[in-house]
């Protein structure tokens, strides 16, 4: 069932979403040669725990971890592990935040120093595409709009859309009603109605489309072994203009001291 949320339970959706972008803002400086995803992890379960929260992902169908952190192939659900992160990495970096009874839930990908062109282009390709995708989540709209903004800005610069990992609706629980697909056509779907709130995630391969899950049971992978990129805001449809609720300027600019 789709459930349409009320101004006051925007406002407890946006602390919950804000508090997912300031972990990962608090991770920019891990984001380096030399330090295990484990560590990420315990860190951003640390911060979210001193700031109210509850890690949104701990235990959720039995995720071991507040992260989903996942490295070069990986496209999601990657589990933080003993592994090392190297100059050229691509890491994908999904949190959520449970408070005040909603949940918050979005996705950046870092660079870990020195990447080539290709991934510099995809990196920047998955995000524009997460934000023309944004641009059609408007009362009147319909969810095809969006995945049909996505996959075509995604495909014209020659990558490929996962299509069995989707967006969804957020609220209460992590996983609401509907689905919301990195493709599809345009003016197909259910219509977009106000204060519907949902996570707009694509999830864009420099390779094929096609996917395998590792034997953990988690970990997504690309079936060629390219890699990929991952972005995700959690929105609320409103006319117009969708209301965006996580924030990826904290990110950013703790991303320019590194420079």
């Amino acid at each position: 069932m789709v459930t349409y949320k009320t101004d006051e339970e925007v406002k407890l959706l946006r602390q919950s979403n804000l508090l997912v972008s300031a972990t990962h803002a608090v991770i920019v400086s891990l984001m380096k040669p030399g330090v295990k995803t484990q560590m990420i992890d315990q860190r951003a379960e640390e911060f979210i725990r001193d700031n109210g929260g509850t890690p949104g992902f701990k235990g959720y169908q039995g995720f071991p971890n507040a992260l989903c952190i996942s490295v070069n192939d990986q496209v999601v659900h990657g589990i933080p592990s003993d592994y090392v992160l190297k100059d050229g990495d691509v890491v994908s970096v999904d949190c959520g935040v449970y408070k005040s009874g909603f949940h918050g839930d979005s996705a950046f990908t870092f660079a870990i120093g020195e990447v080539t062109p290709e991934v510099e282009k995809l990196l920047r390709v998955t995000k524009e595409s997460l934000y023309l995708g944004i641009e059609k989540a408007i009362v009147g709209g319909r969810l095809g709009d969006i995945g049909y903004a996505v996959q075509s800005h995604a495909e014209r610069n020659g990558f490929s859309v996962v299509r069995e990992m989707v967006g969804h609706g957020i609220g209460r629980n992590l996983h609401e009603s509907p689905e919301v697909p990195n493709y599809g056509r345009k003016g197909n779907g259910m219509k977009l109605k106000n204060g519907l709130v949902i996570a707009i995630e694509p999830m864009i391969n420099a390779g094929k489309r096609f996917i395998l899950q590792n034997d953990d049971g988690w970990t997504i992978r690309t079936s060629d072994g390219s890699v990929s990129a991952h972005f995700e805001h959690s929105v609320v449809v409103r006319p117009g203009r969708a209301d965006i609720l996580s924030d990826f300027t904290l990110i950013e600019e703790e991303l320019k001291k590194l420079i």
